[in-house]
């Protein structure tokens, strides 16, 4: 995912000569081209995160578009009153994008996981929050966010994520794509756990239960077109996202819910425990502990749909 974010906003500042990168001390190889292509507007704020939304409210302010980079719990936690102060309160033009989310950076411990980031900054007004799915919707999610007028956060995985589109889809802000078709379950996956919910997805078709996935890419603004109609047409509606299952897109469609839309389906927000996680190990290994795997994934969405079917 970094990689495609990388290609493409290179490719982006030699089509726009108001788009400015700021990284907080990281990427600098990785921007090569990005510097080669515009060299004077790359700035390294070094580890001074908060300086640089900072500076980026005063490039948006005098008319450029300003892009900070940095590692996901850095660029939220740590920044959340500059960007709610200094990029939603004036609604400025800016793309915040924080890499390696959620468990991408497990091997490093608690302070590189970003479990909460969603739940903090979905709160904020006149920001917009999009995780996309695989590098394909990285690259389309980028361009999309460089036409919006106000702040835009883009939550990334690391790095060695497969593709699921076999090309770039048709991408929208606020548009869910749908990747595989099916009647009984609908997944609603968001961000990096795409592949995942197509692996669970198909042992479900080995249980004979039809899945149908979709890529849930923006968890704000919601697609309601997209709820209303799994709401109406399946017989259960699962979330699956790499972030505590309080504040993210679970609880985002459970608000949608509590409002008093109807819905046929019964519902099932999956991601990970309200805790710290305290030992070390990859990615896989700290998904398996959360239970973010298609063993305990897809006996908990068989479990529920029996259940829902019995109610009937």
């Amino acid at each position: 995912m970094r990689n495609a974010f990388a290609s493409e906003i290179s490719s982006l500042a030699r089509e726009n000569d108001k788009l400015v990168l700021l990284s907080a001390d990281i990427g600098n190889k990785l921007f090569d081209k990005f510097k080669e292509a515009a060299p004077d507007r790359f700035f390294n704020c070094g580890v001074a995160e908060a300086n640089m939304i900072g500076t980026a409210a005063g490039l948006s302010m005098s008319g450029l578009i300003p892009v900070c980079y940095t590692i996901a719990p850095f660029i939220t936690y740590r920044c959340l009153e500059q960007i709610r102060v200094d990029l939603c309160y004036h609604n400025l033009r800016s793309v915040i994008v924080g890499v390696g989310a959620g468990l991408s950076y497990a091997s490093l411990g608690p302070t590189h996981h970003s479990l909460e980031d969603i739940a903090m900054l979905r709160v904020l007004p006149g920001i917009k929050v999009i995780c996309p799915g695989d590098a394909f919707e990285v690259k389309a999610a980028l361009r999309a966010a460089m036409q919006e007028s106000g702040p835009v956060y883009i939550r990334l995985g690391k790095k060695g994520e497969p593709l699921v589109h076999k090309q770039e889809p048709q991408f929208e802000i606020g548009r869910a794509i749908e990747i595989r078709s099916g009647k009984d379950v609908c997944i609603l996956s968001t961000g990096n756990v795409l592949p995942l919910a197509m692996a669970c997805a198909e042992e479900l078709d080995k249980a004979m239960i039809s899945c149908s996935v979709i890529s849930f890419h923006t968890v704000k603004p919601l697609d309601h077109d997209t709820l209303r109609n799994v709401f109406r047409e399946f017989s259960l509606v699962v979330t699956l996202e790499e972030h505590s299952i309080h504040g993210g897109v679970g609880s985002s469609v459970a608000e949608w819910l509590a409002f008093g839309h109807v819905s046929r389906a019964k519902f099932l927000a999956i991601g990970t425990d309200d805790r710290f996680l305290h030992e070390a190990g990859g990615q896989n290994h700290a998904r398996r502990i959360f239970g973010l795997s298609c063993e305990n994934i897809v006996p908990k969405i068989a479990a529920k749909l029996s259940l829902t079917r019995a109610m009937v």
